[in-house]
């Protein structure tokens, strides 16, 4: 099996005829039976047709014989595959050996056939017995000795598991309790795994403060660890995911030597199995393993029990299982504001076999597909090598399909589209309403390298003004303002349960809102107020939100509404106060988990990745910039500024008081610095406090403010200087009156202390010079960060006018236009 589901037995009859049995398949568009002389890419689809025979419809369980071409013989066919011409595709073959040998076909990066009772080979999609568990889900198994392999099959989200087992004997109506069930599914990076569980209770798996286990749980934490593998006792035989189809093929003994947390299966008697589908939880730091959720739904249709007798025949299962959504592959949505990096890597999951060793990558993932919006430029940063030229046709199988005498429409890209990490092609692509709904990225030089792109109208990024990326890129933040209210879209970057922003420095004490869709599909978006860290702190808000939309596509969720900026009016309700202030920086957190619930949320509905620090969002820029931690800085100014104003500035204004009568004089140059000092550092203040406005950006500056800025200049240049003044005086006062031999080397202590920091000044002032300069040619570049000038900037620079104006006319004079049909 390749695709399309296709299960069966061939045996050759003569030198020019062979039989197919118990025959599935999903239709396809133009099936064949096809020949070649070997099972790699070229060869496959370099093949040629052997039969009249046509398959070009559904098949369950058939039954048929096939004669060969009158130039198809047996020596010239090593592989018989089942073909479609129209997208080049396998959807599985057979390898000939000596002419009329069978051997197994090769399974690529999944595990390979055995041999068994039904005939000389099979493959890991065979079994001796089916039986239908529900409309999605069946169950294979075939009794080897002392040891029964099973095969569960459903069609089912690939965020799913797969559960069976056997039900203690001495169970009475709840049969799940003290359950011996294998789990099966898919990691994360789509690798099939399954594992050995116990069932002490109906919840999910917990482990409590003295290390004991309860619910649905690993054998293994039961144990605590199995070094000797005593205590899981199913092993992983294959597994593959087809056409939205999971198949885990594993073995488990009849009787295991697990006798504490496995039940020996008698295969002679009638015996009560129970089953399960269900979303899984990934691992996460505390719970580093799999876990399934609750089945939830009706009993028949995601869970349920029965009587089985694993030694009779049965064959139940009549056609392959249909899945509604037959591809698993990663949606990348396109946005105008970030390149799609393309790159090779190896083959694995490719969508569309045979395919070569090498395909195409887009932002590091497989060959995924593709959706753009029209009207919206998408730009891709070729980086794929020399040999891989990008493009846009509207042919399925790409590399230049006038070599294979078939017509084609580039839509951007072709042999000049190429490019290296060291010196990446820059390829920009505007899909306009001609553009069909659905279009192809492929190499011009090599077929079935890349996969689909879905062409749409309009998006989240024609429909909002706006959009960042949140902290760690993980969730895209979109938001227009009107002017009494903000419309706001959320995006994840990677498959979840739910997507959740919230508005806040953290989760505790933060406005959240929350996009899922249900058990049936259907989209919600909630509000809440968190107060805490546990399920109990989440209490739901009465927000008036409006234009309320949330879907998921290939687990990739987006949520959509509309909100007032200040909530409602009345005090007493925890959302009135979550008010909107465009003119002041939003910080935006946001966090992804695997399942949400509108009412009795628990431990289950918390997130298994958040985001590690907020964003400020600026909604009247229109851009964010990542929140400093100033802590440690503020706390260096507020001790700074204790020492300064709390201690010294008292002690000398009080030594001056009260110290008269030991200093004898209250006339000398010493005193009068010094009260010059201290008024012009209570001038600053003041001078602070009257600061006239700053003006926009390409405003003049006012005469007030140009007046300000001198005076601030001029006084706090003052108060350093008659500060100084004031500390040579004083020790010239002290050697004067006490004639302190010390005081030389006082003097030049200080001489040293105050050159050395002049120094360190002059390259202070010289690298924020060379920041500002940089930053004034660059700014075009600009994508995160805070454009507005500080008043900590030397004001009174006499470049500061003219290297704004500067900056402006550079900045239009930097944009180059070019030709669009380059």
């Amino acid at each position: 099996m390749a695709q399309h589901q296709v299960r069966g037995f061939l045996t050759i009859t003569d030198d020019c005829s062979f039989t197919v049995s118990q025959f599935d398949m999903l239709s396809g568009s133009d099936v064949h039976f096809w020949g070649s002389i070997a099972p790699d890419f070229d060869n496959l689809t370099n093949g040629f047709i052997i039969s009249d025979y046509k398959l070009n419809e559904t098949y369950k369980n058939a039954s048929f014989s096939v004669k060969l071409s009158r130039n198809a013989t047996w020596d010239r066919i090593q592989v018989l595959s089942i073909w479609d011409l129209l997208t080049e595709s396998d959807f599985g073959h057979v390898i000939l050996s000596n002419g009329s040998d069978l051997a197994p076909a090769p399974s690529g990066n999944d595990s390979g056939g055995e041999e068994g009772k039904s005939g000389p080979f099979r493959v890991p999609t065979m079994f001796d017995n089916c039986k239908v568990l529900s409309n999605d889900y069946r169950i294979r198994w075939s009794l080897d000795e002392d040891f029964i392999d099973i095969g569960l099959e459903a069609a089912i989200s690939i965020q799913n598991y797969m559960a069976f087992g056997w039900a203690n004997p001495n169970a009475n109506s709840e049969v799940m309790i003290g359950g011996d069930v294998a789990v099966a599914g898919f990691t994360e990076e789509g690798m099939p795994f399954v594992d050995d569980f116990y069932i002490t209770r109906y919840s999910e798996c917990t482990i409590d403060k003295d290390g004991s286990a309860h619910g649905v749980c690993p054998d293994t934490i039961y144990e605590g660890s199995d070094p000797v593998g005593l205590v899981n006792n199913t092993k992983l035989s294959y597994g593959h995911r087809r056409d939205g189809v999971s198949f885990i093929r594993y073995r488990r003994p009849l009787v295991s030597v697990d006798t504490k947390y496995d039940l020996p299966v008698n295969y002679t008697e009638n015996m009560t199995v129970i089953w399960a589908l269900g979303l899984m939880r990934p691992p996460d730091t505390i719970r580093p393993y799999y876990l399934p959720q609750n089945h939830g739904g009706r009993m028949s249709v995601t869970y349920g029990h029965l009587v089985l007798n694993v030694s009779d025949q049965v064959n139940e299962c009549l056609g392959p299982l249909d899945a509604t959504d037959k591809e698993d592959q990663d949606l990348i949505i396109a946005d105008a504001n970030k390149p799609l990096v393309v790159t090779t890597g190896p083959a694995v999951h490719y969508p569309n076999p045979p395919n070569p060793s090498k395909v195409l990558y887009i932002n590091k993932k497989e060959a995924p597909v593709l959706k753009v919006e029209r009207g919206v430029p998408v730009k891709f940063s070729v980086q794929a090598g020399h040999d891989v030229a990008l493009y846009i046709t509207s042919d399925l199988i790409g590399g230049n399909a006038t070599l294979r005498n078939k017509t084609e429409t580039i839509y951007a890209g072709g042999s000049e589209a190429e490019g290296v990490l060291a010196s990446p092609m820059e390829l920009i692509w505007e899909p306009d309403r001609n553009t069909p709904d659905q279009v192809y990225y492929h190499s011009l030089f090599q077929k079935k390298m890349g996969w689909r792109v879905q062409v749409v109208d309009g998006g989240l990024s024609d429909m909002y003004n706006n959009s960042v990326l949140l902290d760690d890129q993980q969730v895209t933040f979109f938001w227009t303002l009107s002017k009494d209210s903000i419309s706001i879209a959320a995006r994840g970057e990677k498959k979840s349960g739910y997507i959740a922003i919230g508005f806040g420095t953290e989760m505790v004490n933060s406005y959240a809102y929350v996009g899922w869709i249900d058990d049936i599909g259907k989209g919600h978006v909630n509000s809440f107020w968190i107060d805490g860290r546990d399920a109990s702190s989440v209490h739901p808000t009465n927000e008036n939100l409006t234009d309320i939309r949330c879907k998921s596509e290939n687990g990739i969720i987006t949520f959509e509404f509309t909100r007032p900026l200040k909530p409602c009016s009345h005090n007493d309700r925890v959302e009135c106060k979550n008010i909107i202030d465009p003119t002041t920086p939003l910080k935006v957190i946001w966090a992804l988990g695997t399942k949400w619930s509108d009412e009795h949320l628990n431990e289950k509905n918390m997130h298994f990745e958040t985001s590690h620090r907020p964003i400020q969002v600026l909604l009247m820029r229109g851009s964010a910039e990542a929140e400093q931690d100033l802590r440690p800085v503020l706390a260096v100014h507020g001790f700074m500024m204790f020492l300064a104003w709390g201690i010294l500035l008292p002690g000398g204004i009080m030594a001056a008081r009260y110290l008269k009568h030991v200093k004898g004089d209250s006339c000398s140059a010493h005193v009068k610095f010094g009260l010059a000092a201290i008024f012009l550092a209570c001038v600053q203040p003041v001078n602070a406090s009257m600061r006239p406005k700053k003006p926009a950006n390409g405003e003049e500056v006012s005469s007030k403010r140009r007046l300000w800025e001198y005076l601030h200049f001029i006084v706090g240049r003052s108060a350093i200087i008659v500060g100084i003044a004031a500390l040579f005086s004083g020790l010239k006062h002290l050697g004067d009156r006490y004639g302190d031999e010390n005081v030389h080397g006082y003097l030049w202590a200080l001489i040293l202390w105050f050159a050395i920091g002049t120094m360190i000044v002059t390259y202070l002032e010289y690298q924020e010079k060379q920041r500002r300069s940089g930053r004034i040619l660059g700014r075009s570049n600009w994508v995160l960060g805070n454009l507005e000038e500080e008043d900590s900037i030397d004001l009174l620079s006499p470049a500061r006018a003219s290297a704004q104006k500067d900056a402006q006319h550079s900045g239009r004079m930097e944009v180059q236009l070019e030709p669009m049909n380059r």
